[in-house]
């Protein structure tokens, strides 16, 4: 079990090699940013390393986590130590506010969407995973673990849609087959993926599994690609160019 540390995962020991794993996908990138709609200035709430911010705004980040604010590139916005359930910043300070594959890991949900709406003039953007839709990928047959663990974390989705915004869009991400951002469900074509430990710690979900039945999992993976089982059940993703997983962007209007 990994330690909680300003939320339910320490990135300083576990986020090393999120920028090279957790590269923006351009695709996933423009539905974001086309959401972002025509705000000049931006709040990056939970940044990371820097995935999904757009370059052509003035944005400013918060990430609680050394570790990962050491990882974001040259050039990049700049990044305050702060959480989402504090953001020190007045009433209406921004024209948007973006938060992508974070709100999972704050302390309080609640008080951190608040927040993201205080903050905002304008929409609220979130990018997340719908936890009643983690089984529609493969994975959860041989990881019912890890799917158990990420349902328990994922905010419902009707909670966060009602806390950012009078009104909010939900919608559907298409994830693409060349996908890379290395969430789980970018790999939906790629399972060999999942045998390399490199992946696997760019993905936090791992880290509620027991080890045994991570190993247990990555060990029936290995064995249905070597006799040929994974391809006779699934192998028809391997050509199908885009997942409509559990991946949604909501969109809160003031």
């Amino acid at each position: 079990m990994i330690t909680r540390h300003g939320g339910d995962v320490d990135y300083e020991t576990t986020g090393e090699g999120y920028a090279v794993q957790r590269r923006p996908d351009s695709r996933i990138a423009a539905i974001i940013h086309t959401a972002l709609g025509d705000a000049g200035t931006v709040l990056n709430v939970g940044a990371g390393a820097g995935s999904y911010e757009p370059s052509d705004r003035h944005v400013v980040a918060v990430e609680p986590s050394a570790s990962m604010r050491a990882q974001r590139p040259a050039g990049a916005a700049p990044a305050v130590n702060a959480t989402a359930e504090n953001l020190p910043f007045d009433d209406d300070s921004f024209d948007a506010v973006m938060a992508t594959v974070t709100v999972h890991q704050w302390s309080d949900t609640a008080r951190g969407l608040a927040e993201l709406r205080r903050v905002s003039r304008g929409p609220v953007v979130v990018l997340t995973f719908d936890g009643d839709a983690l089984d529609r990928l493969w994975l959860a047959e041989y990881a019912p673990q890890l799917i158990a663990a990420e349902r328990r974390r994922y905010p419902a989705i009707a909670v966060i849609a009602a806390a950012v915004g009078r009104t909010a869009e939900v919608i559907d991400v298409p994830i693409p087959i060349d996908c890379v951002d290395g969430f789980t469900e970018a790999y939906y074509a790629r399972p060999e993926q999942f045998l390399d430990p490199r992946v696997r710690a760019a993905q936090s979900a791992w880290g509620f599994v027991d080890p045994a039945a991570t190993a247990a999992a990555i060990d029936r993976l290995r064995a249905d690609l070597n006799s040929g089982a994974w391809d006779a059940r699934y192998g028809h993703l391997r050509s199908q160019g885009m997942f409509i997983g559990s991946l949604r962007l909501i969109v809160g209007h003031p």
